[in-house]
């Protein structure tokens, strides 16, 4: 009976091991259920469980965040740049996928109208006004103006009510200066005016060189310079960049007897 009962043992302990190397059962998992000798040992089947989420280790990388644009860059993320200010109206020229001068111009006026820092430079907060579409809106409710808001530091073109096209100017800079033996202060004079002459081609005026100018209020005009930084810094006059004033003339966008409101 002894040796009878000690085969009975060992077959036992065999049929455990063999149940659980073909079940992947561990020590953590609890004692295998004891399996009858007399019953065929039943083939493993796959677990009914979800597989665990992946670790944090084995998830996709983060991108990286896309890359600040200034003059100087040019690629693909540059032109979508380009496209995305002229869709808001952003006087930009031809997508051409070069950051240069026109496109600092178009960069200017969007961080103006925003109210962000204006360095000319495509980070995150500029990012986020072209991604939420922030455009100036007008003042006058019916017809044709040219609207130049100092505030903001912005030359707007109005068709009832609706801004057309939005520039970079850069008018007076209410400091005082000298002229013959005279003290005038730099201002540019608020009021609503009409473009009364014009000159197509550069005016050499007695305070400086003049590219295309529309007088609308005595000397005073909205011109081409070949700077426009994004403050106020002329003698009185609106200034936009030589590549936007040649746009406005080749397009009539400001004839003769445009009315221009300055607030």
């Amino acid at each position: 009976m002894r040796r009878a009962l000690t085969i009975t043992i060992a077959a036992a302990v065999t049929m455990t091991l063999a149940a659980g190397c073909d079940s992947e059962t561990t020590a953590a998992d609890g004692p295998a259920p004891s399996v009858p000798a007399s019953s065929p040992i039943a083939a493993p089947t796959a677990s009914a469980e979800p597989s665990a989420a992946p670790s944090a280790s084995a998830s996709a990388p983060v991108p990286p965040a896309p890359r600040k644009l200034k003059s100087g860059a040019k690629g693909a993320d540059v032109q979508a740049l380009q496209q995305r200010l002229n869709e808001l109206g952003y006087w930009n020229g031809e997508a051409d996928g070069k950051f240069g001068s026109t496109t600092q111009q178009a960069v200017y006026a969007l961080q103006k109208a925003a109210g962000t820092g204006r360095d000319g430079a495509v980070g995150p907060k500029t990012r986020k006004a072209l991604d939420q579409g922030v455009r100036p809106k007008a003042r006058s409710t019916s017809g044709t103006f040219v609207e130049i808001d100092l505030k903001r530091q912005l030359l707007l073109l109005v068709t009832d009510g609706q801004v057309t096209q939005i520039f970079n100017t850069s008018t007076g800079s209410n400091e005082y200066y000298e002229q013959e033996g005279e003290t005038y202060l730099a201002d540019t004079p608020r009021g609503k005016f009409k473009v009364g002459r014009q000159i197509d081609g550069w005016r050499d005026a007695p305070l400086g060189m003049l590219w295309r100018p529309k007088y609308f209020n005595g000397g005073i005009a909205v011109h081409g310079a070949p700077s426009v930084p994004p403050y106020p810094a002329s003698h009185g006059c609106a200034r936009v960049s030589i590549a936007a004033m040649n746009w406005l003339w080749k397009n009539d966008a400001i004839p003769l007897k445009t009315p221009v409101w300055v607030y």
